[in-house]
C-alpha cells in the first residue's frame, strides 16, 4: 500500500446520549468559528473600536453560515431529494426504517455558507450602522482560519477526500475503501492557513488597511481560486457531476473569483 497514512479514526468523540453524538467535525467547526471571532475581536481592539456588538456579530455569522451552507448543499447538490424530504433541510434528522433519527447535518456547502454570511453581514451592518466593506475586510482575515478547521473536521470524518493517487502522500481512508487518495481536506486546510498569513501581512500596511474592500477582494480571489484548483484533485460529491467538464464546486467558485478580482482592480485604481 503506497499511502503513508492509514486513516481509521472514529468520527465520534463521545456519545452524549444514546442518540446524540459529539463528533470531531462539529467540535472543530465550533473551534474554527471561535478562533475567527477571536481574531476579529483582536483587530477591533487594535483599532480602538468598541467590541460592544461583537457578540451579536458572532450570532449573525453562525446563523448565516449554517443556514447558507445547509440551503446551499440542498439546492446546489441534492435538490430532488430535499424537495421530497423538506423537513430534513433545516433539521438534522433522517428517516431511517420509517423512524426519524438524529444524524447531524450531512451536507453543508461552503459556497452557500459564504452567501449566507454575506446576507447576514448586510443585515448586521444595517442594524448597527457599520460600513459593510470595512467589516468584510476585517472578517476576511479570520474566516480562512475557520475554513481550515472545518476542513480538518472533514478529514476526521473521512469525507470530501480526493481522487486516487500513486504519490507517497496518499491517505487510505479505511472507513470507505483501501485506495490511497489525495488528502484534499488537508490541501484546502493548509491553503486557507496560508491565505490567512497573506491577509494578515497585508493588513499591517496602513494604506491597504484604509483601502476599503481590498482585503475582502483578495480573500475572495485567493480562497476560491484555491478551491477551484484543489477541486481537480477531489472526488465529485454527486453522480451528476461526473458528466461535467468542471464540477459544481468549481462552477460556484467562479463568480466569487470574479467579484474578488473586480474589487481588487476597482479599489487599486481609485484608492491606492
Amino acid at each position: 500500500m503506497s499511502g503513508i497514512l492509514n486513516w481509521n479514526v472514529d468520527p465520534v468523540i463521545v456519545m452524549i446520549t444514546d442518540s446524540f453524538p459529539l463528533k470531531y467535525y462539529g467540535a472543530l467547526f465550533a473551534i474554527g468559528l471561535l478562533l475567527g471571532y477571536y481574531i476579529v475581536r483582536n483587530i477591533y481592539k487594535k483599532e480602538n473600536i468598541s467590541v460592544e456588538n461583537l457578540d451579536s456579530l458572532l450570532v449573525y455569522v453562525i446563523v448565516g453560515t449554517i443556514l447558507g451552507a445547509r440551503l446551499g448543499h440542498c439546492f446546489f447538490y441534492e435538490p430532488e431529494y430535499f424537495l421530497q424530504h423538506p423537513i430534513e433541510i433545516l433539521l438534522p434528522i433522517e428517516k431511517i426504517g420509517g423512524v426519524y433519527k438524529f444524524v447531524g447535518f450531512r451536507g453543508l456547502a461552503s459556497h452557500g455558507g459564504t452567501i449566507g454570511v454575506l446576507i447576514a453581514m448586510i443585515l448586521y451592518c444595517r442594524k448597527y450602522k457599520v460600513k459593510l466593506l470595512w467589516l468584510l475586510d476585517r472578517m476576511a482575515i479570520g474566516v480562512p482560519v475557520t475554513g481550515a478547521f472545518i476542513r480538518f473536521g472533514n478529514f476526521m470524518n473521512s469525507e470530501i477526500y480526493g481522487k486516487p493517487t500513486n504519490g507517497n502522500w496518499g491517505v487510505v481512508f479505511q472507513r470507505d475503501d483501501l485506495i490511497p487518495r489525495h488528502p484534499t481536506q488537508l490541501y484546502e486546510a493548509f491553503a486557507y492557513l496560508l491565505i490567512f498569513g497573506v491577509l494578515f501581512w497585508m493588513y499591517k500596511s496602513d494604506k491597504i488597511k484604509q483601502t476599503s474592500g481590498l482585503l475582502f477582494g483578495t480573500f475572495l480571489t485567493l480562497l476560491f481560486l484555491a478551491r477551484f484548483i484543489i477541486e481537480f484533485f477531489k472526488e465529485n460529491q454527486e453522480v451528476f457531476e461526473n458528466s461535467m467538464i468542471i464540477n459544481m464546486g468549481q462552477i460556484l467558485s467562479i463568480p466569487f473569483i470574479l467579484i474578488g478580482l473586480t474589487l481588487i482592480v476597482w479599489k487599486s485604481r481609485t484608492e491606492i
